[in-house]
C-alpha cells in the first residue's frame, strides 16, 4: 500500500512537471505576442511623430489618423473601410433611397474603379456606363493609387455640375471619355409591371423599401391582369442589382418560401453563426419565378436567387453573378464616424459560398448588344403587305368571328414578343419560359 501511495504521489508530481512543461512556453509564447504588438503600435507612434515633425508640409493629425486607420481596413478586403461622419451620414441616407451623385454602385480591382452596376434611371445609367466597365480618370485625374473612399470622393460633387469619367470597356479597343451631369438619386427599389401575362418585379437595390414595394406592386399588377388565375408567373429581374441591406434580402426570398433555410452567415467564432428561415406565406402562391441575373447582380440580389435556386422555387436565367459573398457590419464610432468591416461570409441554403463565384445560372442566356439600325435596315424592317391587305380579297369562310378574333390576338402577342427579344432578349427568354410552364400545367392563360 506503501508502495502504491509512493506511485500515486509520483505520478501526481510528474503529472504537474508535465503540466508546467507545457504551460510555460505558451505563457512565454503570449507574452512574446503581446509585447510584439506593443513594440508595433510604439513603430507606429513613432512614425506618426516623424511625419507630424518633419514632413515637407504641415499635415492635419485628425486626416494623418483617419488615412492610418482606412489603410489599416482597406489592406484586409476590398469592402472593409473607415467612413468619416460625412460618409456615415451618406451611407445612412443611401439606405432611405434617396441621395446625390451619379448612380453607380462601385468596388476596386487592380487599383482601378471597377463598376458593378449603374442604377436604372440614373445619370450614369443613362450615361450608358455598364457592369464591369472600369474608371481609369475622373476630369483627367488618375484613380490609380487611390483608395475606393478617395476616389469616390472625386466623383462626388454638386448636383447639376458635370463630370468626365475616362472608362476602359472590355471589347472597346481603346479608352473613352463620358460625360455625366450629376443630379439626385431617387432609387425606386422595386418598379412592377406586367409584360404580356407576367408580372416583371424590377428589383434596383435592396434598401428600407424594397420589401414593401415588392408586396404592392405584385399585388397591384395581378390585380390589373384580372387576377392570379389570368397570371402566367413572376419574374423577379436583379440584374445589376448592387445588393444591400441583408435584412431585405432576407424578406424578399421568404416572400417566395414557405419554409426551409434562406441563408446562414458564419464568421470566426462557429458561436457567432447565424441561420435565417423561411416563414410560411407565399406572396405568388406557388406560381412559378424566374429569376433573372447578371454580372451586375452582387451581394443581397445573390442571397435571393442563390436561396430560391437552391429551393428549386425558381428558375435562375441570365449570366454568372457578381460573388461577393461577405456581410460587412456598419459598427459606430466615437467623434460620430463609424467602420465597415467585413465580418462573415454568407451561404445559401444548400451549404455554398458563392464568393468570388458567383450564382449560376440555370440556364446561360447572354444579352446581345443592341446595335445601331442602318438606313437600309431601316427599309428592309418595312411591314410585309399580305393578303388580308389587298381590296377586294375573299373572305375566310373555315372560322367564326371569335376564332379570327382569336388568331389575330395571338398573332398581336407574338408580335409584342418578338419585339420584346430585340428590346431584352434575356427578359423575353423568361418570359416564354413562364409561357412553357404554364402550358405543361394546363393553364395558359387565353
Amino acid at each position: 500500500m506503501k508502495k502504491f501511495l509512493m506511485a500515486a504521489s509520483a505520478g501526481i508530481l510528474t503529472g504537474a512537471v508535465v503540466t508546467t512543461q507545457v504551460a510555460a512556453p505558451l505563457l512565454a509564447q503570449e507574452a512574446e505576442t503581446t509585447n510584439n504588438v506593443y513594440e508595433q503600435l510604439d513603430l507606429f507612434g513613432d512614425i506618426f511623430e516623424r511625419i507630424r515633425a518633419q514632413y515637407v508640409e504641415e499635415v492635419e493629425t485628425k486626416e494623418l489618423i483617419e488615412a492610418a486607420i482606412n489603410g489599416m481596413l482597406t489592406s484586409l478586403d476590398p469592402h472593409s473601410s473607415y467612413l468619416s461622419p460625412d460618409d456615415a451620414e451618406n451611407m445612412q441616407v443611401q439606405t432611405r433611397g434617396e441621395f446625390g451623385g451619379l448612380g453607380i454602385e462601385v468596388t476596386q480591382e487592380d487599383g482601378f474603379v471597377k463598376v458593378v452596376s449603374p442604377m436604372d434611371g440614373t445619370p450614369a445609367d443613362q450615361a450608358g456606363i455598364e457592369a464591369g466597365d472600369f474608371i481609369t480618370h475622373v476630369d483627367g485625374a488618375s484613380v490609380l493609387g487611390l483608395t475606393l473612399d478617395e476616389a469616390v470622393d472625386l466623383m462626388r460633387g454638386p448636383v447639376g455640375s458635370e463630370i468626365l469619367i475616362t472608362v476602359v470597356r472590355e471589347g472597346s479597343p481603346e479608352p473613352f471619355d463620358v460625360s455625366i451631369i450629376r443630379d439626385t438619386i431617387k432609387l425606386t427599389a422595386v418598379r412592377a409591371r406586367a409584360e404580356q401575362d407576367a408580372v416583371v418585379l424590377r428589383v434596383t437595390t435592396f434598401n428600407d423599401q424594397t420589401y414593401a414595394n415588392l408586396a404592392s406592386g405584385l399585388a397591384e399588377k395581378i390585380e390589373e391582369l384580372g387576377g392570379e388565375d389570368e397570371v402566367s408567373g413572376i419574374i423577379l429581374d436583379l440584374r445589376n442589382n448592387p445588393g444591400g441591406l441583408l435584412t431585405q434580402a432576407i424578406k424578399v426570398s421568404d416572400a417566395f418560401l414557405d419554409k426551409g433555410e434562406i441563408v446562414s452567415t458564419r464568421g470566426r467564432n462557429p458561436q457567432d453563426g447565424e441561420r435565417f428561415n423561411a416563414t410560411p406565406g407565399d406572396l405568388a402562391n406557388g406560381k412559378p419565378i424566374v429569376v433573372l441575373i447578371n454580372g451586375g447582380s452582387a451581394s443581397a440580389s445573390e442571397i435571393v436567387a442563390g436561396a430560391l435556386q437552391d429551393h428549386h422555387r425558381a428558375i435562375v436565367v441570365g449570366t454568372k453573378s457578381f460573388g461577393k459573398g461577405s456581410v460587412q457590419t456598419v459598427m459606430p464610432l466615437r467623434g460620430n464616424g463609424a467602420m465597415r468591416l467585413t465580418t462573415s461570409r454568407y451561404y445559401t441554403p444548400s451549404g455554398r459560398s458563392i464568393q468570388a463565384l458567383g450564382v449560376s445560372p440555370d440556364i446561360l442566356v447572354e444579352q446581345p448588344p443592341r446595335a445601331p439600325q442602318t438606313e437600309e435596315e431601316e427599309t428592309t424592317n418595312r411591314p410585309d403587305r399580305s393578303e388580308a391587305d389587298l381590296r377586294g380579297r375573299l373572305n375566310n369562310d373555315s372560322l367564326t368571328e371569335d376564332e379570327i378574333k382569336q388568331i389575330e390576338e395571338d398573332r398581336a402577342r407574338a408580335e409584342l414578343a418578338a419585339k420584346l427579344r430585340e428590346d431584352d432578349y434575356q427578359l423575353a427568354y423568361a418570359i416564354d419560359i413562364l409561357r412553357g410552364l404554364s402550358v405543361m400545367a394546363g393553364g395558359q392563360p387565353e
